[in-house]
């Protein structure tokens, strides 16, 4: 590979490019969600005001093709698109604002052998000026998932530039000018079925936390003493090949014996060492890992997989977790420091380089972190919801590990999962309770970097390591309010996350009487919604309402939804009157739904939409208290505004 190969473009030259970019038909459809979109453009913004940001690598193919160049799209598709639909929405946006899109005439993205994806394409680059633009598509048409993409960037653009206090033409200058692609073209010759394969197939590469492992165990190799040196670099290993498996309870990365001494002989349920010495005496070995591990012996480990764990079989693909490592690394460290430190895993070594590892007593911070990562794994585990997957269904879970008699044959005995409050099997009551709130938490935040609740229930429970239900839903409920009134609906300044978590302490800072209703109706119109937490804080509420009396209500599980549905529609259909758009966009005609769901219903009258749920599974209990109304017209949106709004004051009092 040459250098005419490797090309430096910033957004501006690709997407103006004379040549096709096109997504050949062994490449899968577009898949990026709200995580994904949200991180890409909180990605910009951090870096707006530098000279360049390099978002990524776009590896090609150059076809010949007799009238232009056209580069068969091998990696970064998803990058590629999502930049292309991204542009899209600005040029359509910003028309309005004088600033000049218009060099962007041509779409230079094709999509082979998809035709709803090219017809979705064109009519998102076309523009909404008439409010909805797939009006004139027909169903079999559109591409759902290009559709929920431009409405995400839609929805999540401008949050980001007013939290961020950037305008649209600084963004659109930065990402025009100084976001920067670099495009690679493999050789003529290359085989892209067998390329491809390895794209997708390929081994991990060493990761930053990896990179960060060894960089922290070179300050313990600093200790000494020989045995507490050997035996600390022993420990802290062990401790981070027991927590960084995510999927798997952080007993099972110790040896039957090790856990009865780190959590209990016959009960696997608490943290017995109080500090990272008192872990290291419990679970000495005399076989050290001689002076730790460097970066080139991880590396080496990491490539050859002498790195596994010899931890007993356990089905690893029963529990998904709701965090990855690296993030989770930062939710301890912001623990540890009781400082405002980003959950950004994009900076991990430089804000443990900044906040661990200078500085004086980096032997003493290291040890600490080591226990707190203990700690934290096992709170998290217990105390946390998990996506459990079993005999064949999956759902939320709430469950600890404990030690059950092992019979005759095991006399160490092994573990199970039952429910982590209340009575083992049956998951109702304050468990229930828990983790409804603990997954309406998490479907409101799919992404890593504004997991702001979860730091909240880790920093409480670090507290408070032995925490009954009633404690512990009553702070999870406190700070519930204290996101949705002191923050989004604040009446005032709004509170920051760090102030409500370290300084608040969860507790809600507003009354009743702090809101009047213009206020409420102005914050939960259409538009001006800042977080879907507020929908599902909402549905919470009303499912500890209704779920009693209520066996639909009852059975209701929260889910990834980012789509605020109009339930009286914003262009209904042919014989259905427009509603005045105060009324339209009114807190009492909204419901949070599914993207695909929001593609397929938005036009339908809200008796169609009465019909198709009869055969489907609710998306809102808010939406379920709607349909149950006879007739859905002005009176009945204001009717349900006045009982929404009641619902969400009342939970102040409580």
């Amino acid at each position: 590979m040459n250098n005419n190969d490797i090309t430096q473009l910033s957004v501006k030259k690709l997407l103006s490019d004379s040549a096709y970019y096109v997504i050949p038909m062994y490449q899968r459809n577009y898949a990026w969600e709200e995580g994904e979109i949200t991180q890409l453009i909180q990605d910009i913004i951090d870096y707006v005001g530098e000279t360049n940001y390099y978002i990524g690598t776009l590896v090609v193919f150059e076809r010949k093709e007799h009238i232009r160049t056209v580069y068969e799209t091998i990696d970064g598709q998803q990058r590629l698109t999502t930049l292309s639909l991204l542009v899209s929405f600005l040029k359509n946006e910003l028309s309005k604002r004088n600033i000049d899109l218009d060099w962007y005439k041509e779409v230079n993205l094709h999509f082979e052998s998809r035709e709803n994806s090219r017809r979705t394409f064109a009519a998102i680059f076309d523009g909404d000026r008439r409010g909805n633009f797939m009006a004139s598509l027909h169903e079999d048409d559109i591409n759902a998932a290009l559709l929920n993409g431009y409405q995400l960037i839609k929805k999540i653009l401008p949050l980001k530039l007013k939290e961020n206090g950037i305008n649209h033409k600084v963004f659109t200058k930065f990402l025009l000018g100084n976001v920067q692609v670099i495009r690679v073209k493999v050789p003529y010759d290359t085989d892209l079925n067998h390329y491809f394969e390895i794209m997708n197939n390929r081994g991990e590469q060493l990761e930053k936390h990896e990179v960060l492992k060894a960089k922290l165990m070179e300050s313990l190799k600093t200790i000494r003493n020989k045995t507490d040196r050997e035996q600390s670099l022993q420990c802290f290993h062990l401790i981070w090949e027991a927590c960084s498996n995510m999927e798997k309870y952080v007993q099972l990365g110790f040896t039957p014996k090790q856990r009865n001494a780190l959590f209990g002989e016959k009960s696997w349920g608490r943290i017995k060492p109080k500090t990272f010495n008192e872990v290291r005496d419990s679970i000495s070995d005399p076989i050290t890992i001689n002076n730790g591990l460097s970066i080139d012996s991880i590396i080496t480990g990491f490539k050859s997989g002498k790195l596994e764990s010899s931890q007993e079989d356990e089905n690893s693909e029963r529990f998904n977790a709701i965090i990855n490592f690296p993030n989770f690394l930062l939710q301890i460290l912001r623990i540890q420091t009781e400082r405002d430190i980003p959950l950004d895993d994009k900076r991990l070594m430089i804000t443990f380089k900044e906040h661990l590892l200078d500085g004086t007593n980096a032997i003493i911070k290291v040890k600490q972190f080591a226990f707190n990562l203990l700690k934290c794994k096992y709170l998290l585990d217990h105390y946390v919801i998990k996506r459990e997957f079993l005999k064949g269904l999956d759902s939320w879970s709430l469950k600890r590990f404990k030690w059950s008699d092992g019979g005759v044959s095991n006399k160490l005995g092994r573990g199970s999962y039952v429910n982590t409050f209340g009575t083992e099997e049956d998951n109702s009551g304050d468990n229930r309770k828990i983790l409804m709130l603990l997954s309406a938490f998490h479907v409101s935040t799919p992404t890593m970097v504004y997991k702001h609740w979860l730091n909240a229930v880790l920093y409480y429970l670090f507290n408070n390591p032995e925490a009954n239900a009633t404690a512990y839903l009553e702070y999870l409920e406190s700070v519930a309010k204290a996101f949705v009134f002191d923050r989004f609906l604040s009446s005032e300044e709004p509170e920051d996350y760090f102030t409500i978590i370290y300084e608040n302490e969860g507790e809600v800072q507003s009354a009743f009487d702090d809101f009047t209703d213009e206020h409420f109706r102005d914050k939960l119109s259409f538009g001006n919604i800042e977080n879907n937490f507020i929908f599902n804080y909402l549905d919470y509420v009303l499912w500890c309402k209704f779920e009693a009396k209520n066996n639909t209500i009852r059975a209701y599980e929260f889910t990834f939804r980012s789509s605020v549905e109009h339930y009286y529609p914003q262009n209904p259909m042919h014989g259905y009157d427009q509603l005045d758009e105060e009324v339209l966009n009114s807190f009492g005609n909204l419901c949070l739904i599914s993207h695909s769901k929001n593609s397929r219903l938005s036009n339908f009258s809200p008796e169609a939409k009465k019909e198709y749920y009869k055969k489907n599974n609710i998306d809102s209990i808010k939406q379920y208290l709607m349909m149950k109304e006879d007739y859905w017209n002005e009176g009945s949106i204001e009717k349900h505004y006045q009982q929404m709004k009641t619902v969400l004051l009342n939970s102040l009092e409580t």
